[in-house]
């Protein structure tokens, strides 16, 4: 393997290794003894369930392959997982806010489990059932261990500048480290060990068993709207209407959907961006050099909350960071004479992209502990999990498309698109930040008028 992913790599690890050991008073918030004992509970689960996740990732289109599925039949399935994800999201969403955030996470895992065993069968059917449980699955995790924690930490009466701190260790540890060991882990299972690809998917089935053993036995319910008198239909509208009549949640729900879509696309776009005439580049390792990215932006996230600066304002320059690193394929395709030699080693024009990739990477360590810290502030908990879910509708729709359509247009073409996505993105933060001053400069003065009433005959 060439010196220069070993040098990017490194560099990497030494800036991440220095703001973590580097950290100031300013960069550290003072807690209680009970805050920690949860947080780090929370923290434990989480990276058990993104273990589950991310243990899955590398050997999905490989044991597909093995399987003797074309591309067409493997995009069909990729295609089953997001498309249940849209279709079946809300309604799950939704239960997890009426029947319990607790159960919703019990589901993820009983879900998750049944997805990674019908990994061992090589019939269609049954791996189409599997991505379906995957899209169900995945959608609770991204909804309800977010609205437990939330609910949770409001109601045991905690700081809650505190969450910020959650949020920022729980993807640290599971977006970030849990990410790389998972990968590194997974070959070890199916390559080293002679195992076979469906090995990581047993790994990830006992991962997840874990976690829902810990989530039963030391977590407490809680609810979003435990009122009686309220059908599923109520509660999509009681979502539908708080994301109509609040702009603030609109915007959000926008940002999220823009960001989140062009970062999934990536996913599909780096690795033919990074090996155009089939250059022989080291998957998993470049994929372990991205996540150590993602801890990189999670760790800049971490000193920027705690410095308490406003969400809104930095995550715009984030945005137009991430816009400016994925509009690069364009510009070296144009600038940097492509070889037309087959195979080697990757080209000056895929070395300046990978840069550019591991920048975007760390604005997506940078954007998770941000964007729960915003949904935290707009989102209203009687509908936290299903309003989550309904931001998701759009961006499982695009994804869809984009895998259905990806041989349709060119990969440049491709990444201009994310890009424009992402500098909306960064409009639509630069708006949100305004609409949010304006609220709390309103319900300011109202408050101000309130207190000088009584002084008036």
């Amino acid at each position: 393997m060439e010196v220069f992913y070993y040098v990017v790599f490194g560099a990497l690890a030494a800036v991440v290794a220095g703001l973590e050991l580097g950290k100031s008073g300013k960069d550290r918030v003072a807690t209680t003894s009970a805050f920690n004992s949860f947080k780090n509970n929370y923290v434990l689960v989480y990276s058990l369930m993104m273990s589950g996740d991310w243990l899955q990732g590398p050997y999905v289109y490989y044991l597909y392959r093995q399987y003797g599925f074309d591309k067409g039949d493997i995009g069909r399935l990729f295609i089953a997982g997001f498309g249940s994800s849209m279709l079946f999201g809300t309604i799950v969403g939704s239960l997890a806010d009426k029947q319990g955030r607790k159960r919703a996470c019990i589901t993820y895992c009983i879900s998750y489990i049944l997805s990674c065993i019908t990994k061992h069968s090589p019939e269609y059917k049954i791996l189409m059932i599997g991505r379906i449980l995957g899209g169900i699955a995945t959608s609770l995790l991204f909804s309800a261990f977010e609205s437990w924690l939330v609910a949770e930490h409001n109601k045991r009466g905690f700081d809650p500048q505190w969450l910020s701190i959650t949020f920022s260790k729980a993807i640290f540890l599971g977006n970030g480290l849990v990410a790389i060991v998972s990968g590194l882990f997974a070959n070890l299972l199916a390559e080293n060990l002679g195992f076979g690809p469906v090995a990581p998917f047993d790994a990830a089935a006992c991962f997840l068993a874990i976690g829902m053993a810990i989530i039963m036995s030391s977590w407490s319910e809680n609810y979003g709207d435990p009122s009686e008198n309220k059908d599923l239909m109520a509660q999509f509208k009681v979502a539908a209407k708080a994301i109509a009549s609040d702009e603030k949640i609109a915007l959000l729900g926008a940002i999220q959907s823009l960001f989140e879509g062009s970062m999934y696309t990536f996913v599909f776009l780096w690795t033919p961006a990074l090996s155009p005439n089939e250059e022989d580049i080291p998957h998993g390792f470049i994929f372990a050099t991205f996540m150590l990215s993602s801890m990189l932006g999670s760790s800049i996230a971490s000193r920027l909350l705690a410095r308490k600066l406003k969400v809104e304002g930095y995550m715009q320059i984030v945005f137009s960071i991430s816009a400016v690193t994925l509009v690069l394929p364009v510009v070296t395709n144009f600038l940097v004479p492509a070889s037309s030699v087959k195979g080697g080693g990757i080209s000056f024009g895929g070395s300046l992209q990978l840069l550019g990739f591991c920048t975007f990477e760390a604005c997506v360590g940078i954007f998770w502990p941000s964007i729960m810290k915003m949904r935290s502030q707009y989102i209203p908990e009687e509908a936290r999990s299903t309003i989550m879910n309904f931001f998701r509708i759009p961006l499982n729709l695009f994804v869809c498309v984009v895998l259905y359509n990806v041989n349709a247009f060119p990969i440049t073409v491709m990444f201009g698109m994310c890009s424009i996505f992402l500098f909306m993105a960064a409009i639509l933060q630069r708006r949100l930040m305004v609409v949010s001053d304006l609220h709390k400069s309103s319900t300011k003065a109202q408050e101000m008028i309130g207190e000088d009433e009584p002084l008036n005959p």
